[in-house]
């Protein structure tokens, strides 16, 4: 079971043979143990399509949160003001405790090959992508904004990005899946 639920999650690979049949399936909710959040978190996956990040710890999920996006979450981050949230491998290059959305985690993006093709393309890649939280002071506490807001950042509630901050140190890998 273990196996089917972290192929799900894109935490291992399976067999060609075996994926054949199984991509189409989804497990109805991930399991994830109760209470606090405690130790640090190994990677984080965001799947946009369900709006989901996944705090992983020792391999297996142990958190599960409801993200917003960018204003136009499809498709992976082209250029500066497309709304998108890119998409790929990247890792937690700073932590903010002074950010305009309560707290953040940034992302390092863009990569050298995503600026390589935006020069080609002679577009500006855009950059300053967060894990973070709400609008400091235009949102009530315990409240979230739920449709997609963000230039392309990832949101959480304040208590949620409380908690994933304590928890991830810098160099932590993001995946962040269409």
């Amino acid at each position: 079971m273990w196996l089917l639920l972290a192929f799900w999650q894109g935490l291992v690979d399976l067999p060609g043979d075996l994926k054949d049949w199984l991509p189409d399936l989804r497990p109805p909710e991930i399991s994830v143990p109760s209470g606090p959040l405690k130790g640090t978190v190994d990677r984080i996956v965001i799947d946009k399509s369900d709006r989901m990040l996944i705090a992983v710890q020792d391999g297996k999920p142990a958190r599960v949160y409801t993200v917003a996006l960018g204003k136009s979450p499809e498709g992976d981050k082209q250029r500066q003001g497309d709304g998108r949230t890119p998409e790929g491998i990247y890792h937690v290059d700073r932590r903010n405790d002074r950010s305009q959305f309560h707290l953040s985690l940034g992302i390092d993006y863009p990569k050298p090959d995503e600026r390589a093709r935006a020069k080609a393309a002679g577009i500006d890649p855009g950059g300053d992508i967060f894990i973070h939280g709400q609008p400091n002071g235009r949102v009530a506490p315990g409240y979230r904004i739920t449709t997609d807001w963000t230039d392309g950042c990832v949101a959480l509630s304040d208590g949620e990005i409380e908690e994933l901050f304590a928890a991830t140190p810098v160099g932590t890998e993001v995946e962040i899946r269409p």
